[in-house]
């Protein structure tokens, strides 16, 4: 799952030129679901953002508060071109979760955020519609937030491509050989020549 969430001085959503939602101060927030998401994944996400420190506090310290501690509004919009994957210069969205399935995982994801937060505090678009978004970011200030599925353990991922290495390496190592004595010049005296005894070349191999 990825998220885009920008701090934002207003934010609303338009479909056919109808406002449907706005905000005021708060964040806006485009999430992107894949098919690998889960419910864990969902609930790492929610945490994130409402515990993001990217408002100042009382004293005008920067990075302080979360959008909860400022009783801010929230502002969601379901953005699946964030799984998209690059094939040359066309974008690929394979990876992003099936409408039907993804509605109702995004359904879920805002039933958990107005759990967590307020209800009435916590605002969306419209799912699957051509939206026209507009957000006023202050700052500017934009976060992209991945869940930990997502991301890859670069040590684990070490180790998976040493270990490939290795199988690659004897994969090859093995025909290498068989294939230079197969082709290896045969003496005419040579018993194993006429009995079809291609694989058997310890007689080669003595002295």
């Amino acid at each position: 799952m990825k998220a885009i969430v920008q701090r934002v001085a207003q934010a609303s959503v338009t479909v056919g030129g109808e406002q449907i939602s706005s905000i005021g101060r708060g964040l806006c927030v485009l999430l992107g679901i894949s098919l690998e998401d889960t419910q864990r994944e969902l609930e790492h996400m929610v945490r994130k953002i409402l515990n993001l420190r990217v408002f100042e506090d009382e004293s005008g310290k920067h990075w302080s508060k979360s959008v909860m501690d400022k009783q801010y509004e929230v502002l969601c919009v379901s953005q699946f071109t964030l799984q998209c994957i690059l094939k040359g210069n066309k974008p690929d969205y394979h990876m992003a979760m099936p409408t039907e399935q993804a509605e109702s995982f995004y359904n879920n994801f805002l039933e958990q955020l107005r759990k967590a937060y307020k209800p009435e505090l916590i605002k969306d678009g419209k799912f699957g519609a051509y939206m026209q978004v507009h957000i006023q970011n202050d700052g500017p200030v934009t976060i992209e937030l991945e869940s930990p599925a997502a991301t890859v353990d670069p040590k684990q991922q070490t180790k998976l491509e040493k270990q490939q290495q290795r199988k690659e390496k004897t994969r090859t190592k093995v025909p290498s050989e068989s294939s230079r004595e197969r082709n290896a010049p045969r003496n005419k005296d040579d018993p194993s020549a006429s009995s079809g005894a291609e694989g058997d070349v310890s007689s080669e191999r003595e002295p």
